[in-house]
């Protein structure tokens, strides 16, 4: 007996704070995938700059639980902008509350530190329930993490349906490159996914930018285009060592550090931190069992020109965006969060050995009920 489709809609909010994702699927939470609409509600400058603040506070905690005063102001706000987000969202695509039947809400990553057990992700659920009139599943990591897992990543479950219903040629990675980068190992349809967090992703590039330009993103990688990589510098960055690390294994985003490149021009740090999330996401392949045929690049650095031809060098690939697959470059992690939380409703698992190195597999989240 297959299961009920359910229209669900998903909230993303990455580790780069440029904004929050939405969008909408119709899913049973298995293998069938129907992609509807989806959009993007930005950060204002304040709103951006209290989250960094919102890290700052989170570093010293060790119970995911509190919140320091800017730690709580922030949290109020990541509910409300979300609140705001799906409202808006659902008032362009005429949709009622009655017409969304649930919810999955990630909430913003303040603090992720898989060694200690300590996953916090700012957002109240059940708040974010009563203000748009829809149930909501949140706070997906925490039971992964309880259990011995990573916390991360979560997507891999998605990915795995995508690239079922698609034309794909196997091995195939799947990376989402967003603050921090992941990837999905894929060696045929009914393989258990191999994944894991693999290098920096935007975050060195958009911090380095903002601290030089006070804008936080190279665009279309023209900065990094502009300049040439400092070899010793890049040597000196790979050699961190959670890169020999086997997987499953995940990051926090300022697990990296870009002080090696404070000496060196905007141009040539832009290039030379570009060249670490290429060169160190290809690390990765020496874990696998099987060299990949196709990779399918999704999230912000699908957008920069100069990091996918740092991409395409270092995997001797030319990889594709989750777009050209016809799913969607901006929308996946969204849309992924949406699927997550039918199958958290339905108490299917979420993460599984191979994905965050769980004992078995497990299902997550939390519901809130309207």
């Amino acid at each position: 007996m297959t299961n009920k489709m359910l229209t669900a809609l998903g909230l993303m909010s990455g580790t780069s704070m440029d904004g929050v994702d939405v969008a909408v699927i119709r899913t049973d939470g298995g293998g069938i995938v129907e992609a509807g609409g989806h959009s993007f509600h930005a950060y204002s400058p304040d709103q951006r700059d209290l989250l960094r603040e919102a890290i700052v506070a989170a570093q010293p905690l060790r119970n995911r639980h509190v919140r320091p005063d800017r730690l709580a102001q922030a949290e109020a706000m990541v509910t409300d902008v979300h609140a705001q987000a799906v409202i808006s969202f659902m008032t362009k695509e005429g949709l009622a509350p009655g017409d969304i039947e649930l919810v999955g809400f990630h909430g913003q990553t303040v603090l992720h530190r898989p060694q200690d057990g300590l996953t916090i992700q700012i957002g109240d659920g059940a708040v974010l329930s009563r203000q748009i009139g829809i149930d909501v599943v949140y706070d997906f990591r925490a039971n992964d993490m309880e259990r011995g897992g990573q916390g991360a990543p979560l997507v891999p479950v998605f990915h795995q349906a995508l690239c079922r219903s698609s034309k794909v040629t196997y091995p195939v990675i799947v990376m989402n490159i967003g603050g921090v980068a992941n990837i999905t190992y894929l060696v045929a349809d009914e393989a258990p996914p191999v994944a894991c967090d693999i290098g920096p992703g935007n975050a060195l590039i958009d911090d380095f930018m903002l601290e030089r330009s006070g804008t936080a993103i190279d665009r279309d990688g023209l900065m990094a285009a502009s300049g040439r990589v400092d070899a010793a510098v890049l040597k000196a960055l790979l050699a961190h060592p959670f890169f020999d690390q086997k997987p499953p294994k995940s990051l926090d985003r300022h697990d990296f550090s870009r002080d090696p490149v404070a000496s060196l021009t905007t141009a040539d740090g832009a290039a030379t931190l570009s060249a670490f999330t290429a060169q160190a996401a290809a690390l990765i392949l020496r874990f696998l069992p099987e060299k990949p045929k196709s990779l399918i690049i999704a999230g912000g650095g699908a957008f920069n020109p100069t990091l996918v031809r740092m991409l395409a060098d270092a995997f001797g690939l030319l990889p594709v965006t989750a777009d050209a697959m016809g799913w969607s470059t901006h929308a996946l992690e969204a849309q992924a969060f949406a699927y997550l939380a039918v199958r958290s409703k339905r108490g299917m698992a979420l993460t599984f050995p191979s994905t965050t190195g769980v004992a078995r597999p497990v299902t997550g989240g939390i519901l809130a009920t309207r």
